[in-house]
């Protein structure tokens, strides 16, 4: 498979899911965690939702551009959001059954979020800026 139909395709998988567990914090979770701990999952579900948009671009982008850069960007994409939402996700599950969350593992969140921003970093480095780097547009 051509890399990107991949990521397009992973960009539809993460978008279903961040419907799935978008609903099921709404309609489950608002009444089993405390108001701090929802916020923290539905940042992780808002997270998840920008970067399939994210993936998405790339994706399209990919077919014209195919380069290095882009690459790295689908890779941070992809990782960022499995660790920091994941991650979100893991410390509401936790919390929910009153053991404290991720603890000491708490800076796993914000390596995620580094992740991420390394995603736009290799997106915007990815696209070319001269005129006959994009074929005459």
């Amino acid at each position: 498979m051509h890399k990107n139909r991949f990521y397009v395709r992973a960009a539809a998988i993460m978008g279903g899911l961040a419907v799935m567990l978008g609903a099921f914090g709404s309609h489950f979770l608002g009444d089993v965690l405390k108001p701090e701990h929802l916020s923290a999952y539905q940042t992780g579900v808002q997270y998840l939702f920008y970067h399939v948009f994210a993936l998405f671009i790339v994706g399209l982008l990919y077919k014209r551009y195919h380069n290095d850069n882009l690459r790295k960007a689908a890779q941070f994409f992809i990782a960022g959001t499995i660790v920091f939402s994941g991650s979100l996700y893991l410390s509401t599950a936790l919390n929910a059954m009153e053991l404290g969350g991720l603890g000491k593992w708490s800076f796993v969140t914000p390596v995620g979020g580094l992740m991420l921003i390394l995603g736009w970093v290799y997106l915007l480095i990815g696209v070319p800026t001269n005129r006959s780097d994009s074929d005459g547009d």
